[in-house]
């Protein structure tokens, strides 16, 4: 699925559980990863290789604005859904399970992984569901934090079990902390 003649562009920002990275095109948001530029440097270059031919990313602030200051409204307590415009790379599997998230997991809410299989209409794909949550490119704006063990437990977490948390605590969402 690589696009030509499109531009890539990133911006760090600053949160409370530390910097997130973002990765836009000029139809979109592609990605927001957990750590800094510099820390996310490689991955970014491996994933840019794979969907845009190693198309060089480039830091833009301007372009990377509305979506930088949803982020920051959502930490401030000042928004609790995301309108900008988000694409997603990934197999039809994982796009569903993305989707699924993003739709169905409203803010203060969690659903276990076994309700996003039933929500996508996969009851027995439990684990599959599990690791198409753990490649989610967008981390925040679709809440694969929401997501919870089928005990209320706090379960997996590319961002780490403590990031979740402190999400969860944010959002105050009902959950076994």
């Amino acid at each position: 699925m690589m696009e030509r003649d499109v531009r890539l562009f990133y911006e760090e920002v600053g949160t409370p559980i530390g910097p997130l990275t973002i990765l836009k095109n000029s139809c979109g948001v592609i990605r927001v990863d957990f750590g800094s530029v510099i820390e996310l440097t490689e991955k970014h270059q491996v994933w840019s290789q794979r969907y845009y031919n190693g198309q060089l990313i480039t830091e833009d602030q301007s372009s990377l604005h509305g979506v930088k200051q949803q982020l920051i409204e959502y930490f401030e307590g000042i928004r609790d859904t995301f309108t900008v415009p988000c694409l997603f790379y990934g197999t039809e599997f994982q796009k569903k399970v993305w989707d699924a998230m993003e739709k169905g997991i409203p803010f203060g809410t969690t659903k276990t992984y076994k309700q996003i299989a039933e929500y996508i209409g996969k009851p027995k794909a439990v684990r599959a569901v599990g690791g198409a949550i753990n490649k989610n490119p967008l981390a925040i704006i679709v809440p694969c934090h929401r997501v919870i063990g089928a005990g209320g437990s706090l379960v997996g977490y590319y961002g780490g079990l403590e990031k979740k948390k402190q999400l969860l605590i944010h959002e105050k969402a009902p959950v076994s902390l």
